[in-house]
């Protein structure tokens, strides 16, 4: 991400989710003389009913969480622009950037004294017969979730095409690196070095004790086939509900043609932000 010739400042676009969260809003324009002191603000979008990615911007200031940076990077879908993430929410993760932080992380970033993170997205794509019903991008995870009456739902899992095993869970999570701190890890899955290209797949609940969280190589194609799901199973791309199930569905995941890049400041990087967010208790021993 640089300057092109003649370019004084950096253009950006303000994102955010004004329409769940009011006081985004407000927050954006409390810190918008600071943020246009360093760069060009051509743009807001905080109702995600234009895609970020096509304003005429260098890179997008997402305020909020984690979640605002999901619905933007699922919004831009293969027009991706660099995302700089300011935490106006409680874990932040990926939005790592305090408000108080805002100004320095800015002055940093037009000075060249940042990193360009690259994070794998995948494709979701979801068959009925011969018919695909959805396609859709994501940052996080791909989720087939059961609800009432609660049964074990059994998933048959594919991998390029060869049978792989087959799951008696409450449900499956297949995540991205970025999404193996998310819904992943509260399933016991492993953390995954965001910049890894690979996915991971965690059964919820098995009801096997030896079925255990599988990394595999993101360059694979993964399916999954429901044959008897309940009356409220469904595919959930990034918390959102994308369709119920019925029996024999497809459900496939794989990697996706775009690319979501993070701008890491300096002083920021992955395993202060695990140590920090995550609340790691281990401590260095002094020599």
């Amino acid at each position: 991400m640089k300057k092109k010739d003649g370019q004084k400042k950096f253009k950006v676009v303000l994102v955010g989710s004004g329409d769940r969260r009011p006081k985004v809003i407000d927050q954006a324009n409390e810190l918008r003389p600071l943020i246009e002191s360093v760069v060009e603000v051509v743009g807001e979008e905080f109702d995600y009913s234009e895609n970020p990615g096509k304003m005429g911007a260098d890179f997008a200031i997402v305020l909020g969480g984690d979640g605002s940076i999901l619905r933007a990077a699922t919004r831009m879908e293969d027009s991706q622009i660099p995302v700089l993430g300011v935490n106006l929410g409680k874990l932040g993760f990926l939005a790592d950037v305090n408000p108080c932080d805002v100004e320095s992380a800015l002055k940093s970033t037009d000075q060249g004294e940042f990193s360009l993170i690259d994070h794998l997205m995948l494709q979701l794509q979801v068959f009925r017969g011969d018919e695909m019903i959805a396609e859709k991008t994501g940052l996080n995870e791909v989720a087939i979730l059961g609800g009432p009456p609660f049964d074990i739902q059994q998933l048959d899992l594919q991998v390029d095409g060869i049978p792989a095993t087959s799951y008696s869970c409450d449900g499956l999570i297949i995540s991205t690196p970025v999404g193996s701190t998310a819904h992943n890890l509260s399933a016991g899955g492993p953390i995954l070095r965001k910049d890894l290209q690979a996915f991971v797949i965690s059964p919820i609940s098995p009801h096997t004790l030896t079925v255990r969280p599988i990394v595999d190589t993101a360059d694979r194609v993964y399916e999954l086939v429901a044959a008897d799901p309940n009356e409220s199973a469904c595919v959930v791309l990034d918390g959102q509900i994308v369709t119920k199930l019925q029996a024999g569905d497809r459900v496939r995941v794989s990697r996706a043609k775009s690319i979501f890049q993070l701008i890491e400041v300096s002083g920021n990087n992955y395993y202060r932000t695990l140590r920090e967010k995550l609340g790691w208790g281990g401590e260095f021993k002094k020599k």
